[in-house]
């Protein structure tokens, strides 16, 4: 872990000018816990995380989770096992799988990550194969670690189309190398009823949506079209329109809205039930959420 760690120095200055003040001005003694939330585009979300202790209870999101650790050890419990990630590594998280964080010393952690879309991932060989696996959640990977840094080096700017289409297409290069596994085919009308149906869901995401009408939809009987959804999106057509849900709740409580308003927009029954699902996602409450983006945490 040393060794990876001074690779990660050495890459770090030897970004470029920009990149490298993004991600050295982050590592730096004495931080408050908090967090800062780029302006989602293109459905992508980069966040730089700055916490003492446990930062978050298990949860799962349903999008690949990437990202570089800046500062101290970030330590996690991932598919029954407590990993460990110093600066230099890449931490890859898989859509739906449950994990932890915390600060592994007194000193804290900061690190950065972005959370891609399966679909976005998948776009790059037109959806045709399954999602790759990376089955060990810290990896040392020179190229990952350059397309990451890439990315995630200045949150204060929009990438625009050219940026993110190399970034995504060399990240997943880099995940498909790191899963050491062949690409497993996706039939064409597989791939068509899988992408119907999650057209149709993000169209309906504050309503209730039955696996009747997805059937209807799509052609395909409940259980094969689970089945394809998780091969190609990596995880279930009712994860995924919870976590539709979820994302329009963010957005308003971002834009000043309160916690029973946005519970209700979304599409929840009630508050309550729209903290169980934020914390089973995020793993923290709305409240703790908004407090660490605002900087009171």
């Amino acid at each position: 872990m040393q060794e990876n760690s001074v690779r990660g120095i050495e890459r770090t200055e030897h970004l470029a000018p920009g990149v490298a003040g993004g991600l050295e001005r982050s590592c730096k003694a004495g931080f408050a816990d908090g967090m800062r939330i780029a302006m989602p585009s293109r459905g992508v979300e980069r966040i730089e995380a700055r916490f003492h202790g446990n930062g978050f209870s298990p949860h799962r999101h349903d999008t690949y989770a990437l990202g570089l650790t800046l500062h101290g050890v970030q330590t996690f419990r991932y598919r029954g096992a407590e990993r460990f990630s110093n600066p230099g590594n890449v931490i890859v998280l898989h859509p739906d799988e449950v994990h932890d964080g915390a600060a592994g010393t007194e000193d804290g952690l900061i690190y950065r990550m972005i959370y891609l879309p399966p679909e976005l991932i998948g776009a790059v060989d037109g959806h045709r194969t399954a999602l790759p696996f990376v089955a060990d959640p810290v990896v040392a990977d020179s190229g990952l670690w350059q397309a990451l840094a890439d990315i995630l080096g200045d949150l204060d700017a929009d990438p625009d189309d050219l940026i993110m289409d190399d970034v995504v297409m060399r990240v997943v290069a880099g995940l498909y190398r790191q899963s050491g596994a062949p690409r497993k085919v996706v039939t064409a009308s597989a791939q068509t009823a899988v992408l119907r149906a999650r057209d149709f869901i993000e169209s309906r995401c504050g309503e209730l949506v039955l696996s009747e009408t997805l059937e209807a939809e799509t052609g395909l009987d409940r259980y094969d079209l689970a089945r394809q959804f998780r091969l190609l999106l990596g995880t279930s057509p009712h994860r995924y329109l919870i976590m539709r849900r979820l994302e329009r709740a963010k957005r308003s409580m971002a834009a000043g809205g309160g916690l029973a308003d946005a519970a209700a927009d979304a599409g929840f029954a009630d508050q309550a039930h729209f903290t169980r699902h934020f914390r089973k996602s995020f793993g923290m409450t709305p409240g703790r959420w908004l407090a660490l983006r605002r900087g009171t945490g």
